[in-house]
């Protein structure tokens, strides 16, 4: 199943368990989609609404976008978790020839490079999605300031975790 699929507590208990992953880079994008669907709930709450007139444009923007980052980002979640198995099965291969050697030295090499692209394209989702909802900053319904403030603090979470995963596997690729 996968991880995008769980039930949230279910997703919580394989996170806390001691598998290797999800991990860092999964949490990372999941906290970029919660961002984005909290930013497109805040412009929900401001388009149609006569007394955010001015507002109108802004939102309808963001909503838009926010949809193919929410898109994306929910699609990271197992993407992440994916690059890191195919790692994880590399270092598994065997190595007892040095034809075994070189396909599991060149599987490593691969899997890193994926599972260094994967953080990286989530950050820069995060980083994208961070822009849009700063354009609702007092240009959206201000009952809702505080969700898009908890969107805000997501999407920077997302990108400082993606971050830390591009940096911990970037010394593994050749």
């Amino acid at each position: 199943m996968k991880l995008i699929d769980m039930q949230v507590k279910e997703y919580l208990d394989v996170l806390k368990s001691d598998a290797p992953a999800p991990g860092g880079g999964s949490v990372s994008a999941l906290a970029g989609a919660q961002g984005a669907a909290l930013f497109m709930m805040v412009a929900d709450l401001t388009i149609g609404k006569e007394k955010y007139a001015d507002c109108q444009e802004v939102c309808k923007v963001a909503k838009e976008k926010g949809a193919a980052l929410y898109a994306e980002l929910t699609a990271a979640v197992d993407k992440d978790t994916e690059a890191f198995n195919l790692v994880s099965a590399a270092f598994k291969m065997p190595k007892n020839t040095d034809e075994e050697k070189a396909a599991r030295k060149q599987a490593i090499a691969d899997g890193t490079l994926v599972a260094t692209e994967v953080p990286f394209r989530t950050m820069e989702l995060g980083y994208e999605g961070l822009m849009t909802a700063k354009t609702m900053i007092g240009k959206s319904n201000p009952n809702a300031a505080s969700d898009l403030g908890v969107a805000i603090l997501n999407l920077t979470g997302c990108i400082k975790g993606a971050w830390l995963n591009v940096k911990i596997n970037l010394p593994g690729v050749k």
